[in-house]
């Protein structure tokens, strides 16, 4: 394929259209807004904050007041708030000013702050311009090529964070280097949609694969050997019902009958006990998965029970039915060494009776693999006369038997080319040599080889599936130039989120011109113009004009609020005909865009960035401390699916605020009900549970994957966590410290606990204003491990006892012991004390205004690209009171702020 001009040169021109120019304005400075105000300082604040004793490292007597400065105004809003709080003057201050000083300070004040900030907003609107983050792009992508099935997210700049989102200019700039990989993702989406359309999609067939006959499932570890050795757990091993089949563990035997005895070949299975890790992953590796694509999948299993020897030894001799059922999940990957082993949400409960189990409907790619994960098994990797399996109860170990997965597919498609037609309508295209004009699509190659065992029997299992070179196509186009006007025209008005101009339609067209001009093909001509398209400002950035937003631009604020998305062809119908701003229309709206399945995208980025679950894996268990959750992805999973199946609830069924911090249900799978001691809940599936009177859980205070983030594998901090649910929960923001105090390292010996450290750092007076709002949710969430388990006691590492009796997740004895007891006792800012997390819940719970407060503060944050301004505030009060009689409905708030004035304009 021929390129007309240089990527570079056509990055720094597409970069100069990008980027706006700059003007500042000049900077007002105001030593004190108003005689009272000044005043107001020096008869109860200086004293405590001049330039001598400057407290809190505060000095108001040089404190000047910029509008236009933002940390110049943030310092003077806290001011305001914690006057108007009661926090300052102190309340210990033995001379307190009267009341009426106090409001004639905050009348003066807030005056001041509020024309500012009206001026500020009325100038330049409340969100500045800024370019769509990696979600919103891919899922661009996604929609306007009709392939919802692209991954390009990782390939794409990573996103910066601002006012604790992903949505803001600040957070999301721009640069030559990133123009260049916006235009190669662009391009390689374009790419992979046609590959995957214009090649003839092979018939679904419903195909039967036996566990029997799969080279990555005879794993020769422990075949031969009468007695199995210590690497039997890291075995698969024959079985025929409940019958090892020692002829075959011996060689004497072929491992399966075959077609040649279809009863016994369907009675045929393999067992193991523990789950694949390292070398040990057992892999269906004759499936080979002949094209991307949806494809319906069955298993046939069942349950068994092994007899467990004093050494700690398997005895695969001793079987006997299934004592209970086994949660199973399906994965899929490539085969490759060290590749990613992709979650396709198939999920089963293998019983003590053997059955077929439907897994759903999953997406497949060509060539993967499959991988049956027994999840709640133990992870062995090197054996070692000290290991034992977890699950031992007495004399037995649980396993699971697989005869079967049936895999149908790839299933039929409706509009399977509908990207080719987004981009060349009815035009046809043929396939033409190397020698040819055209433009050359992405092929499926195979795995690249590797060594070992396990990659020997992936190879040789993908004989019949040699590597798919892509093809090389040309669109037939008679009128070359005519037609190039037309598609570009049908596809920019897809793309763009406004109204598209002929100038607009007339630059991108040149370029196609110049490309056709210097003997490039139809199709590769057009591609370069589509690529212009995907990066040029009018779909790569979020133009708004100051002011209020007109329908189009509503649209668009609309559905990437709820969709993370471009406005649907629905939207945009409602925007070219100016309904948008009738309320019932916009309400009608909004009520489609959360019904709709694209709204998971809201719940997904929203709660990665609120609760940080985003970084849900950046702080795996300690191995030493949490070996009973070190590698425990099961649990892992089931927390995070948790957190965001709870928060959909509580949109759809328009739930009070208040359930964010206790609710009296949330999400269940049995792994996580265990976890959380809530007994009744069985089986891999996610499901809506009630939680008992007196289980510390509900709300996200008391999830597992919140309580994971706050930590850091290792050990809790009562300041971390205390600071976060201010923040997060209440709305309460708590300044870094000064730089003068030191922080505060968790004794993992048990010597001393944080708590203990923490009532020295609070002697400090430059600590003490904000660890009397930081420790008492952090004391409370003190109650729960670096996992979100209950515990009553530390835990300590220490040569001086002996470690808990117990086996962690990868076979290994403990090695932590019990540490201190744990104090989760405290008391409020206003006196009010606590015992407990069940306490510190009831009190909190009162204060739902508060709460919806602040979730509303987040989400219109998230929602328009910019925070919850000083002037912004009566606004949002106006939102929290139209929503009481809902008692502040989650569904009530969205759309008081869809509705607001905060969200229709800049």
């Amino acid at each position: 394929m021929r390129r007309g001009h240089n990527e570079t040169v056509r990055a720094s021109t597409w970069l100069r259209r990008l980027l706006l120019p700059i003007s500042l304005s000049h900077c007002l400075i105001v030593s004190g807004a108003t005689a009272d105000t000044r005043t107001f300082l020096e008869t109860h604040c200086f004293d405590c904050h001049d330039a001598d004793t400057k407290k809190g490292s505060l000095d108001l007597t040089s404190l000047a007041y910029d509008p236009n400065n933002r940390d110049s105004v943030a310092k003077w809003i806290r001011i305001h708030d914690r006057v108007e709080h009661g926090e300052m003057p102190p309340p210990k201050k033995k001379e307190r000013p009267p009341q009426a000083q106090v409001k004639s300070f905050l009348t003066g004040l807030n005056a001041q702050l509020t024309t500012d900030d009206l001026a500020r907003i009325t100038r330049d609107g409340r969100a500045l311009q800024r370019r769509l983050n990696s979600y919103e792009y891919e899922n661009a992508l996604r929609d306007l090529l009709h392939a919802p099935w692209l991954n390009v997210r990782g390939k794409l700049p990573n996103d910066g964070e601002a006012f604790g989102y992903n949505k803001a200019s600040a957070a999301l700039d721009l640069s030559h280097v990133q123009i260049v990989r916006y235009m190669a993702v662009a391009e390689e989406a374009m790419g992979q949609m046609l590959a995957r359309q214009v090649d003839a999609r092979p018939p679904s067939k419903l195909t039967r694969y036996y566990a029997r006959e799969q080279r990555g499932l005879q794993r020769p570890d422990g075949v031969g050997k009468s007695d199995f050795g210590l690497r039997a757990d890291r075995s698969v091993v024959p079985l025929l019902g409940l019958t090892l089949q020692m002829d075959v563990v011996n060689g004497k035997a072929p491992y399966t009958v075959g077609a040649a005895n279809p009863e016994v070949r369907e009675q045929e299975a393999y067992a193991q006990v523990s789950r694949g890790v390292g070398t040990f992953t057992p892999e269906w590796t004759g499936i080979r998965i002949p094209a991307d694509g949806n494809y319906r999948l069955r298993l046939s299993g069942y349950t068994l029970t092994l007899g467990a020897e004093a050494n700690g030894k398997t005895n695969f001799k001793q079987i006997s039915k299934g004592r209970r059922n086994e949660p199973v999940e399906v994965f899929a990957h490539t085969g490759e060494l060290n590749s990613e082993v992709r979650r396709i949400g198939a999920t089963a409960d293998l019983t003590p009776e053997p059955g077929v189990h439907e897994l759903g409907t999953v997406f497949l790619k060509r060539g993967e693999v499959l991988i049956t994960d027994p999840m709640r098994f133990y992870r062995t990797f090197l054996p070692k006369p000290e290991k034992r399996n977890p699950l031992r109860e007495g004399d037995t170990v649980p396993a699971v038997a697989f005869r079967w997965i049936e895999v149908e597919g790839p299933l039929p498609e409706e509009n399977t080319d509908a990207g080719y037609r987004a981009l060349f309508g009815d035009l046809p295209f043929k396939k033409v040599s190397a020698n040819q004009p055209g433009y050359d699509l992405p092929g499926s190659g195979a795995p690249r080889k590797g060594g070992g065992r396990r990659q020997a029997a992936y190879q040789e299992s993908l004989t019949e599936l040699p590597p798919q070179e892509g093809p090389r196509i040309e669109v037939i186009s008679a009128q070359p130039k005519q037609d190039a006007e037309r598609l570009m025209r049908a596809f920019m008005q897809q793309a763009y989120r406004r109204p598209v101009q002929d100038a607009d339609v007339r630059g991108m067209v040149k370029l196609v011109e110049d490309e056709l001009a210097q003997g490039s093909s139809f199709i590769a001509s057009m591609i370069q113009g589509y690529t212009a398209v995907l990066t040029s400002p009018e779909f790569l950035y979020i133009e708004e004009p100051v002011g209020p937003l007109d329908d189009h631009a509503l649209a668009s604020r609309l559905a990437f609020f709820l969709w993370n998305s471009p406005p649907d062809a629905t939207l945009r119908a409602r925007a070219a005909k100016g309904e948008l701003h009738q309320p019932n229309v916009l309400r009608a709206e909004t009520e489609r865009l959360l019904a709709d399945a694209k709204s998971e995208r809201f719940v997904s980025a929203f709660l990665d960035y609120w609760l940080d679950l985003r970084k849900r894996l950046d702080s795996p268990p300690s191995e030493s401390l949490y070996l009973d959750y070190f590698l425990d992805d099961q649990l892992d999973e089931s927390a995070f699916r948790e957190s965001r199946l709870f928060f959909a609830d509580l949109i759809q069924r328009d739930l009070p605020a208040r359930n964010l911090v206790d609710s009296d249900f949330t999400y269940l799978n049995e792994r996580l009900a265990k976890h959380y001691g809530i007994p009744g809940v069985e089986g891999i599936a996610m499901r809506r549970a009630p939680i008992p009177p007196d289980s510390p859980r509900g709300g996200f205070l008391t999830q597992a994957a919140v309580l994971k983030v706050t930590s850091n594998g290792t050990t809790t901090s009562p300041v971390i966590r205390g600071k976060w649910m201010n923040e997060r929960m209440m709305g309460i923001e708590i300044p870094p410290p000064p730089p003068s105090v030191p922080a505060i390292e968790p004794d993992i010996r048990g010597a001393t606990t944080l708590r203990e450290q923490l009532a020295k750092h609070r002697a400090d007076t430059s600590c003490a204003a904000c660890h009397v709002k930081i420790d008492p949710p952090g004391f409370a969430l003190e109650s729960f491990d670096v996992m979100g388990a209950f515990r009553e006691n530390y835990r300590a590492l220490s040569d001086a006892k002996p470690p808990v009796p117990g086996f962690g997740y990868n076979g290994n004895p403990f090695s932590h012991h019990i540490g201190p007891v744990v104090d989760a006792t405290g008391q409020f800012p206003d006196g009010t004390p606590f015992k407990d997390i069940h306490g510190f819940k009831q009190h909190l719970v009162k204060q739902e205004p508060a709460i919806a407060r602040n979730l509303t503060r987040h989400l219109v944050t998230y929602a328009t690209g910019a925070p919850v301004t000083y002037s912004d505030r009566a606004k949002v009060e106006q939102i929290i009171a139209a929503s009481a009689n809902k008692q502040y409905g989650l569904r009530t708030l969205i759309h008081g702020i869809v509705q607001s004035e905060l969200f229709k304009n800049k």
